[in-house]
């Protein structure tokens, strides 16, 4: 009876970091939509680690057979689980939604990418272009799902917003230019944004600040209400007085 791949002993060195640079853009895109995807999962009661930038690997004794999701989704994995690069053999589990921000690299995104996440075996793949309008060969969004086996295009808009089916929330654009953000939106039209943690830490000091100028306003009431009680006694006693 042989060894199972999982008590063979691996020489294959699997990286845990790209070499290659990522534009900043790239990275604060990443930085508001992975916990906004977290936080959307989460709220849903839905038991998923959220990760991005790591390497995730299908094949082993291969360290080609890999990519690196911008932003990606291991649906059962509780969030807490450390990683520092995924292998699909280990567990069996494999992303159900990726998230690929475009780079100066259109090849590398429009074409190879997809391949890639194809082979992997991910339920749903989007592919958002924040440089879309530099080049009519160049399209906002791509979303890719899995129908029959196979990772197939199924949108191509440069709307500026996107239904995922997997994750039950629409991916919106904010901003333009280096301003230029994703974020989750969760009614029926993708109308209402996921506040950020800055903006939900931004309302409650808004209203801690309106439940203080309210309390401040409710006290001097009281203090003028005290007072006009004492003028009104003080009047009466020297009614009472003259009499």
């Amino acid at each position: 009876m042989g060894e199972s791949a999982r008590d063979t002993v691996d020489p294959t060195f699997y990286p845990v970091r790209e070499k290659v640079g990522e534009e900043l853009l790239q990275r604060l895109i990443m930085e508001v939509l992975r916990p906004a995807v977290e936080e959307w999962l989460r709220g849903s009661e839905a038991v998923a680690l959220v990760g991005a930038d790591q390497f995730i690997y299908w094949e082993q004794y291969n360290a080609r057979k890999a990519v690196s999701p911008d932003v990606y989704v291991l649906p059962g994995v509780p969030p807490e689980t450390p990683v520092t690069a995924w292998k699909v053999w280990e567990t069996g589990i494999v992303p159900s939604f990726a998230f690929e921000v475009v780079s100066g690299s259109r090849l590398k995104d429009y074409e190879e990418a997809p391949k890639r996440y194809a082979e992997l075996g991910v339920e749903e793949l989007v592919l958002f272009d924040p440089h879309s309008e530099a080049s009519r060969s160049r399209v906002r969004w791509q979303v890719l799902r899995r129908d029959g086996g196979e990772l197939l295009l199924v949108e191509r808009s440069d709307g500026d917003r996107v239904r995922s089916n997997v994750l039950g929330c629409w991916l919106r654009q904010v901003g333009t230019g280096t301003a230029t953000r994703v974020r989750v939106g969760f009614d029926p039209d993708g109308h209402r944004l996921l506040p950020t943690a800055g903006e939900r830490a931004e309302s409650e000091a808004e209203r801690a600040e309106s439940e203080a100028e309210r309390a401040e306003s409710e006290a001097e009431r009281a203090d003028a209400a005290e007072a006009e009680v004492r003028r009104l006694r003080a009047e009466l006693e020297q009614l009472r007085t003259r009499r």
